[in-house]
């Protein structure tokens, strides 16, 4: 048999979604715009990178073709190679929304078919019942925050007031998500993730993605900091998902980042937790010397969206997708024969684009290994034909959703 390897660059979409007039993000370009910016030397910043985005692993996969065919041109100031050496292409999300679990889950085969429950963004963001609930069910005597917010500067505005009165931060965003922010020592993880869990029953009804747990350190507004103890509380998927149909044929799913959280922990064999790109490859490389034959290594590599994306941080995010591109070469030494390497993504986070919120996008289709011969695949009509050629790969039974491209 053959191992797969599924690494998701989070929100590192490539523009040209036919309906992305429908959320506002009509032109939203993640590649392309920071391109863009980084040929006119808007992605220069001192001591970290300079110049055009240089992405010579991804390019030779067929990343240039991919932009072109996803947004109908070439992103701006990057060679075209001479010769590609992946399956490449573009594929359309068909679910509802442009969030992470829906993303994650069409990949795996699942397309989301029902609307998800959204907060409203005047006024107080959630229903009086609901806080009133929570605070009782949870023990605390109110909360802070109620209202659409980035994380990082909520933090920094109310982050010491919580720590006076003991009140979590709470707040969402244009996602379907409940997020709480406490500092670890003040407040406490485990009193924290108790806290989400609550929240996680008793958003149900309203139909609620995902309620994150957003621990902090630091001792003032301007020392504050998010640590690498998030914790993702999600819904079940509506159906069974590639992981599921793996672990049902006596496959072996490890699960790096914050993949188990996405899945609720559900079709996961293995988890391995890391923090950060660097240290998400590192756990990835080792994983990849442990996965057998059979088995599926998912990957979701954060700090793409979570760092830079939703920070509108261009100069940053270009030198994260330059760091990732080097690192590729780590990836193939470690490759096998049957081995089959698959690079997407999950939605767009265009660092260019108004607010600070995901944008939806097409999504790069890159897939390689020995053996594999280099052809284009088009744009595809949805994310799951992403996890239904993964199971062709592996040699289990197609899914309802996608065709396999392999």
């Amino acid at each position: 048999m053959a191992r797969a390897f599924l690494f998701v660059l989070d929100s590192f979409g490539v523009g040209g979604a036919p309906d992305a007039a429908a959320y506002g993000d009509e032109g939203a370009d993640t590649l392309g715009h920071i391109a863009e910016f980084c040929a006119a030397g808007a992605g220069d910043r001192a001591g970290l990178r300079d110049g055009p985005l240089s992405l010579p692993n991804l390019s030779e996969l067929g990343l240039m073709q991919i932009a072109r065919s996803a947004s109908g041109r070439f992103p701006a100031g990057m060679p075209i190679p001479e010769k590609v050496y992946g399956i490449y292409g573009a594929a359309t999300e068909i679910s509802r929304g442009k969030d992470t679990p829906s993303g994650h889950w069409e990949i795996a085969g699942t397309p989301v078919s029902f609307d998800w429950g959204y907060f409203p963004t005047e006024g107080d963001a959630f229903p009086e019942e609901l806080i009133e609930a929570l605070c009782r069910d949870a023990g605390v005597s109110g909360i802070l925050g109620n209202c659409h917010a980035s994380g990082t500067e909520i933090i920094a505005r109310l982050g010491e007031e919580h720590i006076r009165t003991g009140k979590p931060i709470c707040y969402t965003s244009s996602d379907s998500v409940f997020q709480v922010a406490a500092h670890e020592v003040h407040f406490g993880l485990d009193r924290l993730l108790a806290f989400c869990q609550v929240a996680r029953g008793l958003l149900d009804r309203y139909n609620i993605g995902r309620v994150i747990a957003r621990p902090f350190i630091g001792h003032s507004s301007s020392t504050f900091q998010r640590t690498g103890n998030r914790r993702d509380f999600s819904v079940l998927p509506p159906e069974p998902t590639l992981l599921d149909r793996l672990i049902e044929h006596g496959r072996h799913v490890h699960a790096v980042g914050k993949i188990g959280d996405i899945f609720a922990h559900q079709g996961i064999s293995r988890l391995i937790k890391a923090n950060g790109n660097e240290a998400l490859m590192d756990a990835t490389l080792a994983t990849i010397d442990e996965a057998e034959d059979g088995d599926l290594v998912f990957t979701n590599f954060v700090d793409f969206d979570m760092v830079y994306g939703h920070r509108r941080d261009v100069p940053g995010y270009a030198a994260a997708l330059e760091a990732f591109d080097a690192r590729l070469a780590e990836v193939h030494k470690k490759l096998k024969p049957g081995d089959l390497v698959v690079l997407t993504a999950d939605h767009g986070c265009d660092p260019t684009w108004r607010g600070t919120d995901h944008t939806r996008e097409r999504v790069p289709v890159i897939a390689y290994g020995p053996g594999i011969r280099s052809r284009s695949i088009g744009v595809r009509r949805s994310y799951a034909d992403i996890g239904e050629s993964i199971a062709r790969h592996l040699g289990i039974p197609a899914g309802p959703h996608g065709r396999s491209f392999l």
